[in-house]
């Protein structure tokens, strides 16, 4: 079994619930989406065996691995994933919710960009929904999404660095509707991968 990989690398949670958490970040190629503020080329990756991701990630101290893209959906199924827990791995994905996710997922971030309202259909349950906004935007009622344990709201940088109209926008929703929580792109904020 083959994946096509973009990139494997091994840092800390820049954002969301487990935000501040070594993390190995396996980058899929291939996306459904083509959106405007996407900062990942998933055109473009190299193919890797299973037992050779395997193989790479063993040199890492933790035993987390974010599945993200791309959208991972387009490529992981649970006898792929099934391989890297039975290697003692838990499993997170990033996902724009409009595939259905591998039962082997342990902890789902859907982050919803378009059809807010077919996510359900295909993501009955996340531990986080994480939307990319911008100033402007509208934000749809909470109860459209899929149940979550957070619902957190990303302000869109420009590029690395933040865009302080997008946050401030973000703020004085959040204040107004207080079941939504900010999650800033830290990585990008202190300069890491």
């Amino acid at each position: 079994m083959k994946l096509i990989v973009r990139e494997i690398f091994y840092s800390l949670q820049g954002e969301g619930g487990r935000q501040g958490e070594a993390s190995i970040f396996i980058r899929l190629s291939k996306c459904n989406l083509k959106c405007t503020f996407c900062d990942t080329d998933f055109d473009n990756g190299y193919e890797m065996y299973i037992a050779d991701i395997l193989e790479h990630i063993k040199q890492y101290p933790c035993k987390w691995i974010i599945w993200t893209g791309g959208e991972p959906t387009i490529q992981l199924t649970d006898e792929i994933l099934v391989n890297f827990r039975n290697a003692g791995y838990k499993q997170a994905i990033e996902t724009n919710g409009t595939r259905n996710v591998p039962s082997l997922i342990d902890y789902i971030t859907c982050s919803p960009k378009i059809n807010y309202y077919k996510v359900k259909e295909k993501i009955p349950f996340a531990q986080e929904i994480r939307l990319a906004i911008k100033a402007g935007d509208q934000i749809p009622d909470i109860s459209i999404f899929p149940k979550a344990d957070n619902y957190f709201i990303s302000p869109i940088f420009d590029g690395e660095k933040p865009n302080m109209r997008n946050i401030n926008y973000c703020v004085e929703f959040i204040k107004k509707n207080p079941v939504w929580k900010l999650s800033l792109q830290i990585h990008k904020l202190i300069n890491i991968e």
